[in-house]
């Protein structure tokens, strides 16, 4: 009876795996084979004086070395890189990473007929590593179109194609192992797979079946330099917005709302009485867009032009997606009380270029107090203090001195040099505003108190236990 059953199980079967042997992939790489192209840039590399990198400086064998050298080394010299790209209308637009063409003195593309053009850059994004070039051609290019990168499911049959580690033209197929990968970048939203990627595939493009361009293939983890099958592609819906700003201004131009941000964890979210550990925490708001609409360190902004705010990645991808100098609305919660604002949003590039200005002036005060409070020694700024920690002169608040490293707050991260400047979400300028804090966030049922802590000017948000 087994063995019937077994039987027809693989009968089965069979249909299905003689199915996937006879599909094959081919129709679909002539189909979009044309337009993916290899890249090949020139630099010129400054010359070196003497062996350096060959011999140790001072060896017996560094005159031997510089005389078979024969002073070449002393010369500019070119340097050549190899990747892939993939061109996107008939009049030539090419895209692919910034790596891949970053410092090149000329670009040369070449096509799958053999046919070779001079490309120049239209601009650049480091922050997503892509790059937009242009080449000239009499005759119409052939082209591929980016797909939708949000529909592309874990399991999907996937397509990379480029120039591996300078073998040409070369096609892998693999599937979509993951989905929303992040690297290192503030707008990441790789996806990953098992294709092969290696080197020279930098800038090519990543397929759907359909033809259709869902990812830039852009970095592998590897421990040896080679495919691994970890591999990740720039989502499609990031390098669409990014292209059609380098087409229109060769630059990006994102949306900027003028706050700090941490994620809402689970003890914030309780010290400040949120339903769930969602949104947006607020934690500094200099002068720009949000400040402008009345934003404040300690709201939490949980919904941002109609969509709710899930975290703070998710939130900087917005925003940098929107448009600057558009209106947006932007909810917060404030005390438990939600408020409706409306921002204008800057431009990113520029506020990032800007030099904040540092408030001076005289701040008179009396001696220190210290106390042991959360599992730190606290006191007040002195000049002096302010001095040693390089914070401004009128920054006010309680100077952490040491940590017990056995309390919580050290295991949250706080050490001496830390500056405690709110609790409650209340300004704390001495040990008794701090004491009163902690007795009413008690006294009102709390099991933690939210505290703002700055180390270097940067603030972030800590909530500290106060069960015994």
């Amino acid at each position: 009876m087994a063995l019937a059953v077994l039987t027809l199980l693989v009968m089965a079967l069979y249909p299905l795996a003689a199915s996937a042997q006879q599909a094959s992939l081919a129709p679909l790489a002539e189909k979009i084979s044309p337009s993916v192209v290899n890249i090949t840039t020139s630099t010129t590399v400054e010359g070196r004086t003497g062996p350096q990198g060959i011999v140790p400086e001072g060896s017996p064998f560094e005159d031997f070395f510089r005389d078979r050298n024969n002073g070449e080394g002393d010369r500019p010299r070119r340097s050549s890189a190899l990747g892939s790209g993939f061109v996107i209308s008939e009049d030539g637009f090419v895209v692919t990473n910034n790596h891949v063409i970053e410092g090149a003195d000329e670009i040369l593309v070449e096509f799958f007929n053999g046919e070779e053009l001079k490309a120049e850059v239209i601009g650049t994004d480091p922050n997503t590593d892509i790059a937009l070039l242009k080449v000239e051609s009499e005759d119409a290019l052939p082209f591929v179109s980016f797909g939708n990168s949000d529909t592309a499911r874990v399991g999907d049959w996937v397509i990379a194609m480029g120039n591996p580690l300078g073998q040409g033209f070369s096609v892998s197929a693999g599937i979509v192992s993951a989905r929303n990968r992040e690297l290192s970048g503030t707008y990441d939203d790789y996806i990953q797979t098992d294709a092969a990627i290696n080197r020279g595939n930098s800038g090519g493009p990543l397929f759907n079946m359909d033809g259709e361009v869902i990812g830039v293939n852009t970095a592998i983890l590897s421990p040896n330099g080679g495919s691994i099958g970890i591999g990740f592609s720039m989502a499609s819906n990031v390098v669409t917005s990014v292209v059609d700003q380098l087409k229109e201004f060769g630059e990006t131009r994102r949306g900027w709302l003028g706050v700090r941000i941490q994620d809402v964890t689970e003890d914030v979210a309780e010290a400040m009485g949120l339903a769930s550990a969602a949104g947006a925490l607020v934690t500094d708001v200099p002068d720009g867009p949000a400040k402008d609409a009345g934003m404040e360190a300690g709201d939490v902004i949980i919904s941002f032009a109609g969509n709710d705010v899930a975290d703070t990645r998710g939130l900087v991808r917005r925003v940098g997606n929107s448009p600057v100098g558009e209106s947006v609305e932007v909810i917060v919660m404030r005390e438990g009380v939600s408020k409706t604002l409306a921002v204008t949003l800057g431009r990113r590039e520029e506020a990032e270029g800007a030099v904040p200005a540092v408030a001076q002036g005289p701040d008179a005060e009396a001696g220190p107090e210290a106390k042991d409070l959360l599992g730190m020694t606290l006191s007040t700024l002195t000049e002096e203090m302010r001095s040693e920690l390089g914070v401004e002169a009128d920054m006010e608040g309680l100077a952490v001195t040491a940590v017990d490293e056995t309390s919580e707050a050290f295991e949250k991260g706080l050490r001496v040099g830390d500056i405690v400047t709110e609790a409650g979400q209340q300004k704390v300028t001495s040990i008794a505003e701090l004491e009163e804090r902690v007795k009413a966030a008690q006294d009102a049922g709390r099991k933690s108190l939210l505290l703002l802590v700055r180390r270097a000017g940067d603030p972030r948000f800590v909530a500290l236990s106060l069960e015994e």
